[in-house]
């Protein structure tokens, strides 16, 4: 009886695909399972794993117990295993990545035209600016191109055909440091340490964790304040004395006429509001 393999086993797993001709995938049954092995391969490779004969062995056999319906592993088990597998393989990785880029940035700083910061963020001047350095409280208006330290590009304002727009001091650390010692017109390269980035976290599936990043970043301008809205109006003390007249009702029910004294008008405000709520309130 054929049943359906869970493909979070196959999405998780991973493994070295035996060699195949493609002259031998004749149908399209044949080129879906052998993509299944390379998508399985795939998935260790992102993880920086390969798996020895023993392994792979291992995996083909809970692929055939899994179809037989006698696997070795309860689903908890299997569970467990998995889970543990991707946290120590992912601690693994950022592991690395924090100390390939320290070994970057140790011999970056080396560099001529390279600049080195107190925080560690580093950065070459490629294009002077002129004008007044925005402070961390404003907005600008800046191209860029990120990279790993290995080149590749995860992000481009230049590819998207339109500049970004932000707030300073809403970015990561590293820019926020450095846009505030750009000038317009200034173009920079960051070099940016992991801490000063997206840190042990990352940002999603684009950055891993305990990445150091490059920039390549052009202030464009310092953006205009938006108009700051006019203050609410405060309250003017009571300098005279208030006559409280009751209504009819009130009357025919004996109130009279009330003259409160300034000095008072706050104690009648917070007795009348006690009248309403039950009481004052902590």
């Amino acid at each position: 009886m054929k049943q359906k393999l869970p493909f979070l086993i196959i999405g998780l797993l991973g493994v070295q695909c035996l060699a195949a001709d493609a002259a031998d995938l004749k149908d399209g049954r044949q080129k879906f399972c052998y993509s299944l092995g390379l998508s399985i391969a795939n998935s260790l490779s992102n993880l920086d794993v390969t798996l020895d004969d023993a392994e792979l062995q291992l995996m083909v056999d809970g692929l055939k117990d899994q179809a037989s319906g006698k696997p070795a592993l309860n689903p908890e088990e299997m569970a467990a295993a998995l889970r543990e597998f991707q946290v120590a393989a992912g601690k693994a990785l950022a592991e690395k990545a924090k100390a390939e880029g320290e070994a970057f940035l140790a011999e970056n700083k080396q560099k001529d035209g390279v600049t080195t910061l107190a925080s560690g963020l580093q950065y070459q001047v490629e294009k002077e600016g002129s004008g007044t350095s925005p402070s961390a409280t404003d907005r600008v208006s800046v191209n860029y191109r990120g990279t790993f330290i290995d080149g590749k590009e995860f992000d481009s304002s230049y590819k998207r055909g339109q500049p970004a727009q932000f707030g300073v001091g809403g970015v990561i650390k590293g820019w926020t440091e450095a846009l505030q010692l750009m000038k317009p017109g200034a173009k920079w390269k960051l070099f940016v340490p992991s801490d000063l980035a997206y840190g042990e976290r990352g940002m999603g599936r684009s950055i891993p964790p305990n990445s150091t990043l490059i920039f390549e970043v052009e202030l464009l301008e310092v953006l205009a304040a938006p108009p700051t809205p006019p203050a609410a109006a405060k309250p003017q003390p009571v300098t005279s004395d208030i006559i409280k007249v009751p209504s009819k009702e009130e009357m025919e029910k004996g109130a009279k006429v009330e003259v409160i004294k300034a000095s008072e008008v706050d104690k009648y405000i917070q007795k009348e509001k006690e009248k309403t709520t039950g009481g004052p309130k902590e």
